[in-house]
């Protein structure tokens, strides 16, 4: 957002609008509400401008006024009130303080319990510019969450979903720009932290493009083994080197007519990066062995979380080949930057995941939804891993959704505390799998003695390698046994598969699944990350 988002006081524009009115000269961002969590889940993304607060006026919150909208589809659907019984009809008040950007809550004059932030506000609390801008969360009664955040008004045109979820102003910019490149025969590159995703907008652009009909291929340039890279890109001749026995059609002969994403392109290794920009500026490759180049049609659409600007100056990337990359950049916004949106993300997750579960169908018309209380705890944390780590986070939930919010909230600090290793994707089986992960306390620099692997129980061991995503170390650390102990008790475990038995089809099929994406891949087969990376390798 914009270093002046939300200095609504200052702003040339002219707002002659009441709390409902969103009639303005020109845009400018204003304090807003987003609903993150409601009974009725249908009703998560509603949203409340609150442009009264920009020439001194409060504005009176309750259960029956003032009413929340719909951003893309107002048209559609009547504003509403909260109408939620735990919410009072006395109003909490929200109103401006005279210094630009600050925003004071005030309960005294209400019956509804409202926290801000965590902790319950019984009088007035002010909160600073520096604060909205990064989103309040306020928990209004026991089942309503909002994040009072600054919002662009009146807002852009509408553009096509792309099946991204959310409606955030960083989300609306992103469609926008997707809208603009996808119809043009340019490479793109796009450029984000881990798990905001961008194989989704890559898929966006070649949907929304006029090779929407062509084939569109994904390849994940980590996975690929540095020897066997180029022919993997741009095909081999029969013969060309040991074991090549017929001719072989790399990505690009297979994406011909349509598109080609090469995610984690940092690690393309610099001798493939030539061939690479030979096939941008020509449209042509080389297939290992060969004596002819072909022709070849392909939009190239590239992802990185890598700084590519110290891999050239370190001579690990081409300059070149980045700037022929680059002339076209999206950047993707990380979820701490769209935290209004965090609410939807987690409903469409929790739903897809309870739907896998068979949990969706109660045969009833209570719709099983995340309590409030967990919902603002999810909206103040900062979300490292993105998206992704918010749809791990909703598998967590999905699985354990009949379990007090109490103890949902203890299990989610285990979870998002950042010294605490990530539970991604496969939980564990039962919380009381989760205890027994805890080694005894050791007095200090006592001769650390590591349990027998025959004292670990099968549900025990299953229960580790899913709560720390396959990863051996932690997992070993994690039930108190030697790497070689762990070693052995996977040898005598009848429930455990290693990447050595995978074929070639079976990991396909995970990595369509995964959109392409190795690590959840791995956690979709069970195995670990580095050991289906050699898989993938052996396998050539």
């Amino acid at each position: 957002m914009a270093s002046d988002a939300t200095d609504w006081r200052t702003t040339e524009t002219r707002q002659h609008t009441t709390a409902g009115d969103s009639q303005t000269s020109g845009p400018a961002h204003v304090p807003a509400l987003t609903l993150l969590a409601h009974p009725d889940p249908d009703r998560v993304g509603e949203r409340l401008a609150l442009t009264a607060l920009s020439f001194g006026r409060a504005i009176q919150l309750s259960r029956l006024e003032p009413a929340f909208s719909r951003p893309q589809d107002s048209a559609q659907h009547e504003p509403l009130p909260l109408a939620e019984r735990s919410i009072s009809r006395q109003p909490i008040g929200l109103s401006g303080t005279g210094l630009a950007g600050e925003v004071q809550v005030d309960a005294q004059a209400t019956r509804t319990e409202v926290l801000v932030e965590g902790e319950v506000v019984a009088g007035r609390r002010v909160l600073s510019a520096a604060e909205v801008e990064r989103g309040v969360v306020l928990q209004l009664g026991r089942r309503v969450a909002a994040l009072l955040h600054p919002m662009l008004l009146p807002p852009p045109e509408p553009a096509p979903q792309y099946g991204l979820v959310g409606d955030s102003d960083a989300m609306v910019g992103l469609r926008h720009e997707i809208a603009g490149l996808a119809p043009l025969n340019v490479p793109v590159l796009l450029r984000g932290e881990s798990g905001t995703g961008k194989e989704l907008v890559a898929r966006a652009l070649h949907d929304g493009g006029s090779r929407s009909q062509g084939p569109y291929l994904a390849v994940n340039m980590a996975t690929l083994s540095p020897s066997l890279a180029a022919a993997e890109l741009f095909g081999a001749a029969r013969g060309a080197f040991t074991g090549a026995d017929r001719k072989k059609i790399g990505w690009f002969q297979g994406a011909h007519g349509g598109t080609l994403f090469l995610d984690e392109i940092g690690e393309m290794p610099v001798e493939v990066q030539a061939m690479l920009l030979r096939a941008l500026e020509n449209h042509e490759i080389m297939p290992v062995g060969s004596v002819a180049s072909q022709k070849v049609d392909v939009r190239v659409i590239a992802a990185t979380d890598a700084r590519l600007e110290a891999a050239i100056a370190e001579g690990r990337f081409r300059a070149p080949l980045y700037h022929r990359l680059s002339g076209y950049t999206l950047q993707l916004p990380p979820l701490r930057q769209r935290r209004e949106d965090i609410g939807r993300l987690l409903n469409h997750f929790f739903e897809q995941e309870l739907a896998q579960l068979g949990a969706g169908e109660q045969g009833d018309d209570d719709p099983i939804v995340p309590p409030a209380r967990v919902i603002a705890r999810l909206a103040r944390h900062d979300w490292p891993g993105n998206v992704r780590e918010l749809r791990n986070v909703a598998r967590r939930l999905a699985l354990s959704h009949r379990l007090p919010t109490r103890q949902l909230l203890t299990q989610l600090e285990e979870v998002l505390t950042p010294t605490t290793p990530s539970l991604e994707l496969h939980p564990p089986a039962t919380a009381q799998a989760v205890a027994k992960l805890t080694p005894p306390p050791r007095r200090p620099n006592a001769r650390r003695r590591r349990r027998k692997p025959a004292d670990v129980s099968e549900d025990e061991l299953l229960a580790a390698l899913e709560a720390h995503s396959y990863r051996m170390r932690e997992t070993a650390e994690a039930l108190d046994l030697s790497r070689i102990g762990l070693y052995r008790r996977l040898d005598t475990s009848p429930n455990v598969r290693k990447a050595a038995d995978l074929g070639r089809r079976e990991i396909d099929d995970a990595l369509e699944a995964a959109d392409g994406d190795v690590e959840a891949a791995a956690l979709t087969l069970r195995v670990s990350l580095q050991g289906l990376k050699r898989r993938i390798t052996a396998l050539g």
